[in-house]
């Protein structure tokens, strides 16, 4: 049995109960787990429980993105206040050099030696850094936030997963183009 609406396998039996004349010949109502939506059908046999289906195991391993390896040089900096403050204005620290280990249309990760800023500064989820990446072809600059941090060694190495924040329609058009590239020379080797 599918759903009407999405045609997905993940039915089970709906918690509002149909009326007793409709249980007698078998309808049942019934809940589709994937959008949710409610129909009749027919179960005579009351094979449908109340539990929900297995859940689709691929989806969740499933990157929204691919994400492609790189060394490149990236200066990053600290952004100090906030944009939505009365007057909009915020300072940027002096860069520190580091590196975009890996990047993907959503995010990337990037490598610094932390010297110039402090661990506080450094773990704060969700802080906005400001990133100018050399690109092979080009340089991109962007607004990203802080996702995960990871101290990797004594010698004050950071590790931090950031995500996009925001960018200019010209540097996604660059980024768009790097990765294009990058998937063209280099195709994605999927496991089972």
């Amino acid at each position: 049995m599918r759903c009407r609406r999405c045609d997905s396998p993940q039915i089970q039996r709906d918690y509002d109960d149909a009326t007793t004349l409709i249980t007698l010949v078998g309808m049942r109502k019934l809940l589709c787990n994937t959008c949710g939506y409610v129909f009749h059908g027919f179960d005579p046999f009351n094979i449908l429980n109340r539990t929900p289906a297995k859940p689709d195991s691929g989806f969740s391993k499933r990157r929204l993105n691919p994400r492609y390896h790189t060394h490149l040089p990236t200066a990053i900096s600290l952004i100090n206040g906030t944009p939505s403050n009365g007057n909009g204005k915020v300072t940027y620290t002096d860069p520190s050099k580091g590196h975009c280990e890996t990047i993907s249309k959503l995010g990337m990760g990037l490598s610094l030696v932390g010297s110039r800023f402090s661990a506080e500064e450094l773990s704060e989820v969700g802080r906005l850094l400001f990133v100018r990446i050399d690109l092979p072809a080009a340089t991109m600059e962007g607004v990203v936030s802080i996702l995960d941090h990871e101290r990797l060694s004594e010698n004050k190495k950071w590790f931090l997963a950031v995500k996009i924040h925001q960018i200019s329609d010209a540097d996604k058009a660059k980024l768009t183009s790097y990765l294009d590239e990058r998937s063209k020379a280099q195709p994605l080797i999927h496991r089972d």
